[in-house]
């Protein structure tokens, strides 16, 4: 993956036929290179209505996910093995070039203790064989590392680049995220310098979630490290702007996080092209 593109949440969370019309001709009237469609319901997802609207608006994507707690890879890897390899199969007959997000388990998993190498060796054996299957699609397979309150097992970009070269496969790569960095590294530069070998996605999230370029994340320091290491993979910006009421709860969003979703449109969207362009990865 490489170039500017959006999540598809900012339109729709349900990826049925009006949900992915919106969402795809949305991305596209904004000028993205691509897409990242959540998997949510992944047998739910009409794959060959998805792909012929990404070739009809010539769009690329990608696809994420959080594990469901059955499926969650440090306590049941068979069940994650199944989960992963059904979503991938679904990301391949889209047309998708990526899966990444929280691969490896949940965003309300946490023991009340430090991660233990039972864990991680169950994450190794989850994500080894989805990364074996995700190859035989040509697919890459992305590991989001998210903040200690959401998860206890991957939380920096270190951690994340442990647990990639734990795997070993080429086609594994570190996914950060803005949002999560402002809590979890030494300085947010810090954190992709540390990933710069293995880093090809990020989500530019402000820290509110909200409209990029109105809140406290550096973003001078994120594009400044992202240029000294020659960045050339997937800019997502990812917004809670338009997430429903419902989903509050899911996501720790209680307030508003932008006025409404067309500020994030045009005065989100501008700003992180802005960046890209003055500091040459666009």
């Amino acid at each position: 993956m490489q170039g500017l593109g959006i999540h598809a949440m900012m339109w729709t969370t349900r990826w049925d036929h009006a949900g992915a019309e919106r969402a795809i001709a949305g991305a596209a009237h904004y000028a993205q290179d691509f897409i990242e469609i959540p998997l949510i319901d992944v047998d739910a997802i009409d794959a060959s209505h998805s792909r012929a609207l990404l070739e009809k608006h010539a769009l690329r994507a990608a696809c994420s996910l959080v594990l469901p707690e059955p499926a969650w890879a440090s306590v049941r890897p068979d069940a994650a093995i199944d989960h992963l390899t059904s979503a991938l199969d679904k990301a391949a007959e889209m047309g998708a070039e990526a899966l990444t997000g929280v691969t490896y388990g949940g965003t309300h998993e946490r023991t009340g203790f430090p991660p233990t190498e039972g864990e991680y060796d169950n994450l190794t054996r989850a994500l080894t064989a989805a990364a074996k299957h995700a190859k035989s699609l040509g697919l890459q397979l992305g590991i989001e590392a998210v903040n200690r309150y959401e998860n206890h097992l991957v939380n920096s970009a270190a951690q994340a680049v442990a647990l990639v070269e734990r795997i070993g496969m080429d086609n594994v790569f570190v996914h950060l995220d803005t949002f999560h960095m402002t809590m979890e590294e030494k300085g947010i530069a810090n954190g992709i310098l540390v990933a710069r070998d293995h880093l090809k996605y990020m989500h530019l999230s402000e820290s509110d979630r909200g409209t990029p370029g109105y809140g406290n994340v550096p973003w001078d320091a994120v594009f400044a490290a992202l240029a000294a290491i020659g960045f050339r993979g997937a800019l997502t910006l990812e917004s809670f702007a338009s997430m429903p009421v419902e989903m509050a709860g899911a996501i720790s969003t209680w307030r508003p996080v932008a006025p409404n979703a067309e500020d994030v449109f045009e005065n989100g969207l501008s700003f992180l092209r802005n960046k890209a362009v003055q500091y040459g990865l666009v």
